[in-house]
């Protein structure tokens, strides 16, 4: 399949400069610079009074999580702003913490980004047991009955990536939830590094609570949390004393970004319009994504096949398509990744070292803190991307 040209949608690709760091936060297309722009260039002003700019701001956020929602798979009473996934999670982990002690327990993914680790692992100050659910190293993959045996009565949370930031590695978030589910535990699902690739479904799974940052979907930066609307009211949380319990917005002290929510709303507009066929709502982002997977599935069998091609490069974890994200963790014989990640400069190629803030994998692996490099791609890398750079790692 030849795909189309969408780099020439994004103002940051025109230079030819070729981004493989992509999990790191992708590229925004014109739709979304011109939203903010727009937003920004009307008068601003906060939420609640009577004034266009005013109106302007409500409108946005209303829209917002509106489109988010449909986004998420679930309603806009359930959808959360925040600044980052990693601030939202935890905001729940001191919520958690007001109402959580011993003999609880919570059960953490041994492929988790930390922001989906560390804030539980707050917990243990209270009282409160995390267990690693172990993914079966040297793949790294996940199984479910290896979660199984950790799960009890005493059990509280389920934390699971629906793919490895790090690896590529895709979960069975749906099976991980209903784990959850049978003994009372809560389920947190981390869809930051799964939904530029793959669309969420926090109904369909049946989660408690979803979150993903809108800057690694072509987008401003920002995150957002699916919370299960019948938690709303018992979750505690700081909030101003005339904001009531049932309330979402308790869980969003202070002003919105109000323009970086129009540019969010320009990035759902690319997603429906350029690559989901202009169909509305959550039915547009549907084609979209079908035809994200498709783009991507081609770039996966190629960079896999690529990679393997090359003596001198060790690919870390799923070494087929099936079961991955594209996103590949490697390095090189004979070369710090430094070395590495300095050559590929050279030749106009960014990518990320390091353990990406996985760093229980790495741990695993062997490869903390700094001994791989990770290239990671999205719809609008192309074969001649990666070309480029198999091209250079082959000159090493």
């Amino acid at each position: 399949m030849q795909p189309l040209d969408f780099k020439r949608f994004f103002p940051a690709l025109q230079s030819g400069f070729v981004y493989l760091d992509n999990a790191a936060g992708s590229q925004v297309p014109r739709h979304t610079i011109q939203a903010i722009s727009d937003f920004l260039s009307t008068g601003s002003s906060n939420v609640g009074q009577l004034h266009p700019a005013s109106r302007r701001a409500n409108a946005v956020k209303e829209r917002a999580r509106l489109e988010t929602a449909e986004f998420l798979g679930c309603d806009p009473g359930e959808v959360v702003f925040g600044q980052s996934a990693t601030h939202l999670t935890y905001g729940l982990a001191r919520a958690f913490a007001r109402m959580w002690g011993p003999p609880g327990e919570a059960v953490v993914s041994g492929l988790e980004h930390e922001a989906n680790a560390s804030p539980w692992r707050s917990l243990e100050k209270l009282g409160v047991r995390v267990r690693v659910w172990e993914a079966r190293w040297p793949e790294g993959r996940l199984h479910l009955e290896d979660l199984y045996p950790l799960l009890s009565s005493r059990t509280r949370l389920v934390a699971v990536t629906a793919a490895s930031n790090l690896l590529g590695t895709l979960t069975d978030v749906k099976g991980a939830v209903e784990a959850a589910k049978a003994v009372g535990a809560w389920s947190v699902v981390d869809t930051v590094a799964y939904s530029p690739h793959h669309l969420p479904d926090a109904k369909g799974w049946g989660a408690d609570f979803v979150f993903f940052s809108s800057y690694k979907v072509f987008g401003p930066h920002l995150a957002f949390v699916y919370v299960r609307k019948e938690l709303i009211r018992q979750l505690p949380t700081d909030k101003l004393w005339f904001i009531p319990d049932d309330a979402l917005i308790k869980f969003e002290p202070g002003t919105a970004q109000h323009e970086l929510l129009a540019g969010w709303l320009g990035s759902l507009e690319y997603l429906r319009e350029v690559l989901g066929g202009g169909g509305p709502g959550r039915q547009g982002l549907r084609q979209a994504y079908a035809q994200i997977e498709e783009i991507e599935g081609d770039l996966i069998q190629y960079a896999l096949a690529g990679l393997e091609a090359l003596p001198k490069v060790r690919l870390y974890g799923v070494p087929t398509a099936e079961g991955r994200t594209a996103t590949f963790c490697y390095s090189v014989e004979g070369y710090t990744p430094r070395e590495v990640e300095a050559r590929l400069l050279e030749a106009g190629i960014g990518v990320s070292t390091g353990h990406c803030y996985a760093t229980m994998p790495a741990q695993s692996l062997g490869i903390f803190p700094e001994q791989s490099l990770r290239a990671s791609l999205v719809h609008y890398n192309t074969r001649e991307d990666l070309d480029r750079f198999l091209g250079v790692l082959e000159g090493l």
